[in-house]
């Protein structure tokens, strides 16, 4: 490219110098107001990050203040299931317990009453439970010396057990609520 085809700058138009000075005033009211405009954006922009600050902290505080009432909701929820499973647990180790004293007692009563077979009033009581026998079922009912002592009976469609297991354990199911009473605290 040739000098004569080269673009040239375009150079700034030059103002007299007294236009210069005069205006001087215009400018320098220009950059004022500019200035003046810059600094209030800044403040409405510094007042506006102000605002929205206070606002994210006081939703953190609502949003923290939620969490801890839902804590301790579910402290107190997961507080009432562990009381609930512990008094079940309790409850369960009472009945079981309970329930080894009643097959304690029956064994003791069993045994108790099995010893009445070495004495000498066990003819007589075998002979009344054959005679108790025999009067339920009729006289041609077969009567056998039980197990352990006592009798059976038996009839055509029928059946009487007078073991004295049998007569022992029935005597405590009578007995029920009230034998519970000897181990109840």
């Amino acid at each position: 490219m040739s000098a004569a085809t080269r673009p040239t700058k375009p150079t700034k138009p030059t103002l007299p110098a007294r236009a210069d000075a005069a205006l001087a005033p215009v400018r320098d009211r220009l950059l004022r107001d500019a200035r003046a405009e810059a600094e209030a954006l800044l403040a409405a922009a510094d007042a506006d990050a102000a605002a929205a600050l206070r606002d994210a902290e006081a939703r953190a505080a609502e949003i923290l203040a939620e969490a801890r009432r839902q804590g301790a909701a579910d402290a107190e929820s997961v507080r009432a299931a562990a009381r609930v499973r512990a008094r079940r647990t309790a409850r369960a180790r009472e009945l079981a317990a309970r329930r080894e004293c009643w097959e304690e007692l029956g064994r003791q009563v069993v045994r108790g009453v099995g010893e009445l077979r070495g004495t000498d009033a066990y003819p007589r009581l075998r002979e009344r439970l054959t005679a108790y026998v025999r009067q339920a079922l009729g006289p041609d009912a077969v009567v056998t010396e039980a197990p352990g002592g006592g009798v059976t009976g038996e009839a055509p469609g029928r059946r009487i057990d007078c073991s004295l297991a049998a007569l022992a354990h029935r005597a405590l199911e009578r007995t029920g609520v009230e034998a519970e009473r000897l181990w109840a605290p």
